[in-house]
């Protein structure tokens, strides 16, 4: 399904875009970015890739590069991370949620098709609870079936089995560099084979519900020091706050009490207190 933005109603498009991706397990809207969003983007990225070895395994990849946790590398993402119709989507999927992967993937030539997997799959719970996590991918090239684009497997949320059936249920997810792609975390997906001549980046920045444990170690990767000063609604997203009642406290507080500006004795400037 390919979501076209049309009367820039923030409220109706987030509506169908939430209703495609409950219905068939992903949507593609695409220009989300334009040419000088993600040009910026891809030269934030480019030192932490240069200086990132290809994966160790098939699932990870032989000719992949993956640069984890970059909203604790770079700052050129939270734009994305906030997006409006992105977390309305995620507002009426899961309800109260935070941030659990961000990960730069940069698929090179050569490399084969990943294993299809859903991604709730480390979480050994059952598919009564609803939808635990959602994901969106990020295209900072365009996306082609040649290069690697993502494949999903429409509908395969609703199975009760998580297994791939028939090659024809597969839909490649081609998508212009500057598109997002969302993806409930039940959907069987998985990265393509690159048979072109040229890598193909994206970037994954993953969504769960707030009361589950997220991917990334959200209190060692984002500390106070590295997450004060940013807006307050990134900093919920990167772990600092409650899901009610008091779930996520710290020494029995909101954990945006961290983020408080250090208190001083006596009076500035020099001189004695």
């Amino acid at each position: 399904m390919t979501y076209h933005d049309t009367d820039h109603d923030t409220d109706h498009d987030v509506d169908e875009v939430a209703a495609a991706v409950l219905a068939d397990g992903y949507a593609v809207i695409p220009g989300v970015l334009d040419a000088d969003e993600v040009a910026a983007k891809r030269r934030s990225l480019q030192p932490w890739l240069d200086g990132t070895e290809f994966g160790t395994n098939s699932f990870l990849g032989h000719q992949t590069r993956r640069v984890f946790s970059i909203l604790a590398k770079v700052r050129t993402f939270d734009d994305a991370l906030l997006n409006p119709i992105v977390l309305g989507v995620a507002d009426r999927v899961l309800g109260h949620h935070q941030m659990s992967v961000s990960t730069a993937i940069e698929i090179h030539p050569g490399e084969s098709a990943q294993t299809f997997h859903a991604d709730d799959g480390v979480y050994p719970l059952p598919t009564s609870l609803g939808p635990l996590v959602l994901n969106s991918m990020w295209a900072l090239d365009d996306f082609t079936e040649a290069n690697g684009a993502t494949r999903v497997v429409p509908r395969s949320h609703h199975r009760s089995e998580k297994r791939l059936e028939a090659a024809d249920d597969v839909v490649v997810a081609e998508m212009p560099a500057g598109s997002v792609l969302l993806y409930l975390g039940s959907l069987l997906h998985g990265g393509g084979a690159n048979t072109s001549d040229r890598p193909r980046l994206g970037v994954v920045l993953e969504y769960s519900v707030s009361w589950l444990r997220p991917q990334e170690n959200l209190g060692l990767t984002y500390p106070p020091d590295l997450v004060r000063g940013l807006p307050e609604r990134l900093q919920e997203l990167l772990g600092y706050n409650l899901y009610p009642p008091f779930l996520g406290y710290v020494d029995g507080k909101d954990p945006r009490a961290l983020l408080a500006p250090p208190q001083t004795n006596g009076r500035d400037g020099d001189g004695d207190a």
